[in-house]
């Protein structure tokens, strides 16, 4: 079986809890017995989070190698100008690794989605913007490292496509099994 979640702000991409965390994890979500995530969300991003009970779906979506795409919706501190998209779009420099070129856009206007529980900080002198971008790689905290690489920091992060699977039904906390169609959508 393969489930899309609409994973919340707050929560770990797994089920077991860490020792001293304040994050809920995914058993929190009455999902079925068996499944586990394919890939991450760190417990601060939300959106669209896969699990399966399927061996090998894993690595036949996050493998590099594959270069299976995931588009992420970005909110960053200040507008970040045509140099610094397409510095993005490049790959930048993160420690000692360079990103893949991603593609990246604008989203003008702002997308419309859910609040965020806590809400995002709001500085009255600092504006922000919408970022999409499409990648296909997934690196640790990769998105919120290129965004702050180019000098603007995420403020809040979702993934809201996998291959060409990107639902509008899910509301954040809430589950569901992919459809036929909908699967081949997620590989294709």
């Amino acid at each position: 079986m393969l489930l899309a979640l609409n994973k919340p702000y707050g929560v770990l991409s797994q089920f077991t809890p860490e020792p001293g965390s304040r994050w809920r994890t995914l058993a929190d979500f009455k999902l079925p017995t068996g499944v586990y995530a394919l890939g991450r969300l760190d417990a601060d991003s939300e959106g669209l989070l896969l699990l399966s009970d399927e061996p090998g779906l894993n690595s036949r979506l996050l493998d590099p190698a594959a270069a299976h795409r995931r588009e992420y919706w970005v909110q960053v501190e200040r507008i970040p100008d045509d140099a610094a998209l397409a510095q993005l779009a490049r790959g930048v420099k993160i420690d000692d690794y360079t990103s893949r070129p991603c593609t990246v856009r604008r989203l003008e206007p702002a997308p419309a989605i859910a609040p965020r529980d806590p809400p995002v900080r709001v500085r009255q002198t600092v504006p922000d913007c919408w970022l999409a971008l499409e990648l296909t790689e997934g690196k640790n905290r990769q998105v919120r490292r290129m965004t702050a690489a180019i000098g603007h920091p995420t403020l809040r992060l979702l993934r809201v496509r996998i291959g060409q699977f990107a639902p509008t039904d899910l509301a954040p906390g809430r589950w569901r099994e992919l459809t036929a169609a909908e699967r081949a959508a997620v590989f294709a």
